[in-house]
């Protein structure tokens, strides 16, 4: 586990003692630093942080909310463990926000906003992983939400977006030659529509992208599949 050291010359609030270790945690656990079930000890994180077990309590709270962290009376924290129907409800979720996201990134992206989108789907298209082919996936979609000018939304899509669970999903996905090249085109075609101001083409090119993708997993749930 990665270590964080204080700076005296530069003493933080509470409120950003807080806000570092949910940032540290939350990494660790979206990289899979920690493992999914693992109980995530309070002492030993506050020694690793340099900080209070009341400072590292609040941030687990934090995650709990995000959906990260579990809970469990008389036990602690535990990292959660995604199972493909909690994969599914995040990503009906996306299937709902990314349109209109989409839809207002035509509308508001700068010229930046443009580069990183066309960069993403360059690194996309040749990733030598499954791991690498994901993370550059998910900046895509990442940089989509930044056109919108709404930090909230990027948050939204980086919330549901659990970059570990993606990854070892992939992983599975990725065996279908096709689905690199098939993404990164989709991922090409949605920009298009962004950089032309085609609001109502992004829109429904990204409902379509993301109605495949639940469509997908979905049948991977069914029995026999």
């Amino acid at each position: 586990m990665s270590t964080i050291e204080p700076s005296p010359a530069q003493p933080l609030l509470v409120r950003s003692v807080v806000g570092l270790a949910y940032d540290e945690i939350r990494s660790l656990i979206v990289g899979g630093s920690i493992e999914p079930g693992a109980r995530l000890a309070q002492a030993e994180l506050a020694d690793q942080l340099g900080i209070s077990r009341g400072s590292v309590r609040e941030a687990l709270r934090r995650l709990a909310g995000d959906g990260l962290v579990e809970f469990e009376v008389n036990r602690g924290f535990f990292v959660a463990d995604f199972g493909l129907d909690v994969v599914l409800e995040r990503l009906e979720a996306r299937s709902l926000l990314e349109p209109q996201i989409a839809r207002l990134a035509a509308t508001r992206r700068t010229g930046d906003d443009l580069l990183a989108l066309r960069a993403a789907i360059e690194a996309e298209r040749s990733a030598a992983t499954s791991g690498s082919a994901h993370d550059a996936s998910r900046a895509f979609h990442l940089a989509l939400a930044t056109a919108t000018g709404n930090e909230q939304l990027w948050r939204l899509i980086d919330g549901l977006w659990i970059a570990d669970v993606g990854r070892r999903l992939l992983a599975r996905r990725y065996a279908t030659p096709e689905w690199q090249a098939g993404d990164a085109r989709e991922h090409e075609e949605i920009l298009a529509a962004v950089e032309a101001g085609d609001a109502d083409r992004a829109e429904a090119l990204m409902r379509q992208h993301d109605e495949d993708a639940l469509r997908h997993w979905s049948d991977r749930r069914r029995p026999g599949d």
